[in-house]
């Protein structure tokens, strides 16, 4: 899948003859605090709420703002999750989608992306996760694999955060299983640090502590 195909329908755009006014009237409609500006079909830049509010001439159009300088922006052929990058990176409601000559060709929203990262990470397919700490140089997802599969666990998604204060990687393994007992054993015993399971870690855990699991799970 591609970018352009994320693209939400329901993000409107702004030309340079709008006022601030009429911007912040879009906003407080579609209940987004930055808006796409376009020109002749190419983007111009994204327009921020803050800026509108701080501007001294709100009925006054856009084309003469002083803070059209911000455009930040997706090539339409990537990845999704090069949008997710720049989303979290730049802390954006919407993520506007240009092609190689800057010609706008929508949005996508913050919502979208984290619906198809959820859909396709696995997280919304019944099993529990582990989280490992491993020192860079010891990582192998093969061998995670085969110790998790020699338990007849099968992984269906990983993802790799890096600790910049401990200088670990901290692996998450998103499983098939519920029951993460056998699992978690075979693993400390390869010397892996288990660091969190959210899922039974043995087949007797109580419907409280199984309430626990799930609420740990859903406060990551």
């Amino acid at each position: 899948m591609v970018v352009e195909q994320l693209i939400s329908p329901v993000v409107p755009t702004l030309i340079p003859t709008d006022t601030g006014d009429k911007a912040l009237s879009l906003m407080d409609e579609t209940n987004l605090d930055q808006l796409p500006l376009v020109a002749d079909d190419k983007y111009m830049a994204l327009v921020q709420e803050n800026d509108l509010l701080d501007w001294d001439a709100p009925d006054n159009s856009l084309q003469s703002a002083d803070f059209l300088s911000y455009r930040p922006a997706v090539l339409s052929t990537g990845h999704p999750y090069e949008a997710l990058r720049i989303a979290h990176q730049q802390n954006l409601r919407i993520v506007p989608v240009v092609d190689l000559e800057n010609t706008y060709v929508g949005s996508i929203t913050r919502d979208e992306l984290l619906r198809y990262i959820t859909e396709n990470s696995g997280l919304d397919n019944p099993g529990g996760i582990i989280v490992l700490e491993i020192d860079p140089r010891n990582y192998s997802l093969y061998e995670i694999a085969r110790i998790c599969e020699s338990e007849e666990v099968l992984l269906i998604s990983t993802q790799i955060f890096s600790n910049k204060l401990t200088g670990k990687l901290e692996v998450t393994l998103k499983t098939n299983r519920n029951s993460l007992g056998g699992v978690v054993s075979a693993l400390e015993r390869h010397n892996y640090k288990v660091k969190d399971v959210f899922g039974d870690k043995t087949d007797k855990d109580s419907l409280q502590d199984r309430f626990d699991n799930l609420m740990n799970y859903l406060n990551m």
